[in-house]
């Protein structure tokens, strides 16, 4: 009953959730960080490893930390058309989930509208989001200086930035990006950073990319799902697998590698790719 309900809080939320169809099993992709010779080798990987009724899933933060975010974009969106190229499959058999680093280019791209504009651009730039930035033309001097002059130079600044990244062509890429993923019988979750077991699905809001401390302590299922998967994970602690979890975070983008894992319908831990 309650995979049920959830599956229809789903279907009303088509716009900000993913559903897979069909799957027999699903790759998740790990944080990319705007590394793309490193997706380039796992994609290299992975077209050898896929077979029918694979799924994928890329978690988010393409964006962020290295210094390749444009070239990020366009690999996935490259595999993602390869992908959709084999028989057989369809659109949504991929899901592109929202990560925090694509959160905080969306936030910075309407700072105009922040209560304090100065705390958001340092929480920003403390995240690493200065990375993407300047690959999209941006100038960090620049933003300062307007938020020194006031509102309408910020506004000034984000019409310029966003229409820097409309030129890019990734702007339809950003603006459809889901919360979370799920297949659809109601087996799997897909999430970025975590879900508060206490709240329904479409009431997570900023939990699925700055909550939730707790995932590593799920004990229960949630939702009737057998698993939830996410990718980042505090701590860094590479693949960790629970009873109704599985964290793949590496710490990639810091000092560790770039995952893919293979998870079965029914929630095992089927094999993991590495770049």
């Amino acid at each position: 009953m309650l995979t049920e309900l959830y599956l229809i809080v789903y279907m009303e939320n088509a716009s900000v959730f993913a559903t897979l169809h069909r799957v027999k099993r699903v790759w998740a992709i790990s944080s990319v960080h705007g590394a793309s010779a490193r997706l380039h080798k796992l994609h290299k990987q992975l077209e050898k490893q896929i077979i029918p009724g694979d799924r994928l899933v890329y978690l988010g933060n393409i964006l962020g930390l290295g210094d390749e975010v444009r070239a990020t974009v366009d690999a996935v969106l490259s595999f993602r058309r390869a992908f959709l190229s084999q028989p057989n499959t369809f659109v949504h058999d991929v899901a592109l989930l929202r990560g925090a680093q694509e959160e905080m280019w969306q936030r910075l791209m309407q700072l105009q509208f922040a209560v304090n504009p100065q705390e958001v651009l340092e929480w920003i730039v403390k995240k690493g989001g200065t990375a993407t930035l300047d690959a999209y033309g941006g100038s960090l001097n620049e933003v300062m200086s307007a938020i020194r002059q006031g509102p309408m130079a910020i506004t000034h600044w984000t019409n310029k930035i966003r229409a820097q990244f409309q030129k890019s062509g990734h702007q339809q890429w950003l603006s459809n990006l889901k919360h979370a993923a799920i297949t659809k019988g109601g087996e799997l979750l897909f999430v970025h950073r975590a879900i508060n077991p206490e709240r329904p699905l479409d009431a997570q809001a900023d939990v699925f990319w700055w909550g939730s401390q707790i995932f590593e302590q799920i004990k229960s299922p949630y939702g009737g799902f057998t698993k939830i998967i996410r990718t980042f994970d505090p701590k860094h602690q590479g693949v960790l697998e629970g009873e109704f979890t599985i964290s793949v975070d590496p710490g990639h983008g810091e000092s560790g590698p770039l995952l893919a894992c293979c998870i079965g319908i029914d929630g095992s831990l089927i094999e993991t790719l590495e770049a």
